[in-house]
């Protein structure tokens, strides 16, 4: 299949790639790197891509996996910078750094506050954030699904007004 082909194709996917990319990252600007690294893996692998065959899912896939890996690779730096002591990585700091330190430290204060959400609340929140669906949550807890949502709608506000502050 020609890469023109293959681009027009690819196209006709975007409104369902990004809203996705949102939802993986949660972050804009996240969602539209992982949206245009989808884009240019597609296009490098198109003679991976079986013609005739899902191409919704194949881009899915991808940006899934892209996704995955990112995280897979952050999550491994951030274990490695936490071995090292802490005055040598204050002292080879540079500017993208101390962003990510004071990300490091709002995320320790995020899951403070989780730990001291009461248990109704916590168990249903960090289920969702797992990645589990409502109905899923629902029915894992045995609970109606509008008490799910409303308990991780609670669960959100509180957290909100807790790490606000």
């Amino acid at each position: 299949m020609a890469t023109t082909d293959l681009s027009k194709i690819i196209a006709t996917q975007t409104e369902y790639l990004k809203p996705f990319a949102i939802s993986l990252t949660r972050n804009a600007e996240d969602a539209n790197d992982l949206y245009q690294e989808t884009m240019l893996r597609a296009l490098v692998n198109k003679d991976k891509y079986k013609h005739g065959t899902n191409i919704k899912a194949w881009l899915y896939t991808i940006m899934r996996n892209i996704f995955i890996n990112t995280y897979r690779r952050n999550k491994k730096f951030s274990k490695v910078t936490s071995d090292v002591p802490e005055d040598v990585l204050l002292y080879n700091v540079d500017k993208k750094a101390k962003n990510i330190g004071w990300s490091n430290v709002r995320l320790g204060e995020i899951k403070s506050s989780i730990e001291k959400l009461p248990e109704v609340f916590r168990t249903s929140f960090e289920l969702y954030y797992m990645g589990y669906k409502y109905q899923e949550i629902a029915s894992m807890l045995n609970e109606p699904l509008g008490t799910v949502k409303s308990r991780i709608h609670f669960a959100r506000k509180i957290l909100t007004s807790t790490v606000e502050r």
